[in-house]
């Protein structure tokens, strides 16, 4: 197993390290995480949790790792099957597990991992089908531009909207409304440049 291939296994460990550490019940097990009404002598909308931090510190470094083992594999030249794959495995676990979780806490508002794992879902299943016809459709900007709103909105929910909850801002549901938005967008011209891939395919065949 080559390094890239290796970081992305340490982010898939670390995924699940954060979601068991936010699905645990704590409080059955007689643990009570310290919660912090107040930054700076300023109170906050709504006590921010040591789990949040911790959890969300390592979906920082987690994240950051998506970038490192891509930008080695494509500069090393050694992007690989198993990498593509573990990759996508990594990200899922990673973002849809914690979108989950956060809107079953009431962190985050409950259509965002909905739009989000259904986009995922037809964006998968067309990638599936053309990739059985040996045709690859190349992924649009606007779904590089989802995943950093979806990245920076999740992490600040981690860390409730801080430092910008002390102006106060809500850039977190800023990005992940955005982020949602994008996410459609990206997935409806997924699906209809898949469609016009295998329409002109179908064409050659006849």
């Amino acid at each position: 197993m080559n390094l890239p291939n290796k970081i992305t296994v340490s982010r898939i460990i670390l995924a699940i390290i954060i979601l068991i550490m936010l699905v645990i019940p704590w409080h059955a097990l007689g643990v009570v995480w310290p919660a912090y009404d107040s930054v700076f002598g300023i109170t906050l909308r709504s006590p921010l949790s040591l789990k949040y931090i911790v959890t969300g510190v390592l979906f920082l470094i987690a994240s950051l790792t998506d970038r490192i083992d891509g930008q080695i594999a494509r500069k090393r030249n050694l992007v690989t099957d198993l990498g593509k794959m573990l990759d996508a495995i990594a990200d899922k676990i990673l973002v849809n597990g914690v979108l989950i979780i956060l809107a079953y806490d009431h962190i985050i508002p409950l259509l965002v991992p909905v739009v989000i794992i259904t986009r995922d879902i037809i964006t998968d299943t067309c990638k599936m089908v053309s990739g059985n016809k040996g045709k690859v459709v190349a992924a649009s900007w606007t779904g590089k531009i989802k995943t950093v709103f979806m990245m920076t909105g999740t992490t600040l929910a981690f860390f409730g909207n801080l430092p910008f909850e002390l102006i106060p801002l809500d850039v977190t549901t800023f990005c992940l409304i955005i982020g949602t938005v994008l996410s459609l967008v990206s997935g409806c011209q997924y699906y209809f440049n898949t469609m016009k891939v295998l329409k002109a395919d179908e064409k050659k065949g006849k």
